[in-house]
């Protein structure tokens, strides 16, 4: 009897069977399978994360610190529930990827800005800690393939390296759009550009998977930055100036829409 495995593609791209003969299904994936719901669902994420730090820590003047230590707490609890999981559940998987978005926004601007940092010294320390992460992972686990994080050890490196990654993208895009120069429009615009040579990479190229998909992780959320700053900020800056509530309501209602909607047609995709 065959079973089959679904495993993430390019950039957590489209899922993939594995067919093992002669065994029995390994254990389930706790993974979000790949759909058009997914990718929406996935910029909308990003996008909140931004707008969401920007409310607690700016709007709401908790500062960065605070709200970083509050919402590293509320990550902990989100993966704690993910742990308990047997399989993939989206409102709990969807959960840890908004704590880890939010969070990282605080976290890149406590670095940056409060640490003295600065986008590009957080940029270097932040780039250092995910190969740190990464490095473990597979010495430890013997891979980072995604379809491999199917244990509570392995979820929590994977889940490391999104946190890290989520707070790498928030520094990186405030560098583009800051410190290089580009604005909001221009970073998100180039960034944009990299992601498709990423992709692009991955159908032509023989270029290692597993590079080319933290890759995309780490390009996805400055990209959910530069769009947030430019619903939030201020016309004089460049942004639309929607300011951090209404921008993160609407995300919120547009984000639960799509997560549904990835539930839905996953629930009428046929068995494989």
């Amino acid at each position: 009897m065959n079973a089959a495995r679904r495993i993430e593609g390019p950039l957590g791209g489209a899922p993939r069977p594995r067919l093992v003969a002669g065994t029995s299904p390994g254990p389930a994936s706790k993974l979000a399978p790949i759909t058009l719901g997914f990718w929406i669902a996935k910029v909308l994420a990003t996008t909140l994360g931004e707008t969401a730090g920007d409310f607690l820590s700016m709007t709401m003047q908790l500062g960065y610190a605070l709200s970083a230590g509050l919402l590293v707490m509320v990550f902990v609890g989100t993966f704690g529930l993910q742990l308990r999981s047997r399989r993939y559940h989206p409102v709990r998987y969807w959960l840890v990827i908004l704590s880890t978005s939010i969070a990282g926004t605080t976290l890149s601007d406590l670095a940056s800005r409060s640490l003295g940092l600065g986008y590009i010294g957080a940029s270097m320390l932040l780039a250092v800690l995910l190969g740190v992460v990464l490095f473990a992972w597979r010495r430890v686990e013997g891979s980072w393939a995604l379809d491999g994080v199917t244990t509570p050890r392995a979820e929590a490196f994977f889940w490391s390296a999104i946190l890290i990654s989520n707070t790498l993208g928030t520094a990186l895009g405030d560098l583009l759009s800051d410190d290089g120069g580009l604005g909001f429009a221009g970073g998100a615009a180039s960034i944009g550009v990299l992601l498709a040579g990423v992709a692009l990479a991955w159908r032509f190229t023989s270029a290692d998977r597993a590079v080319l998909i933290w890759a995309g992780v780490v390009l996805k959320r400055p990209l959910g930055a530069t769009v947030g700053d430019l619903l939030t900020k201020p016309a004089s800056e460049g942004g639309l100036e929607l300011g951090t509530m209404v921008s993160s309501l609407a995300l919120s209602v547009a984000l639960c829409a799509a997560v549904a909607f990835a539930a839905w047609r996953e629930r009428e995709r046929p068995a494989a």
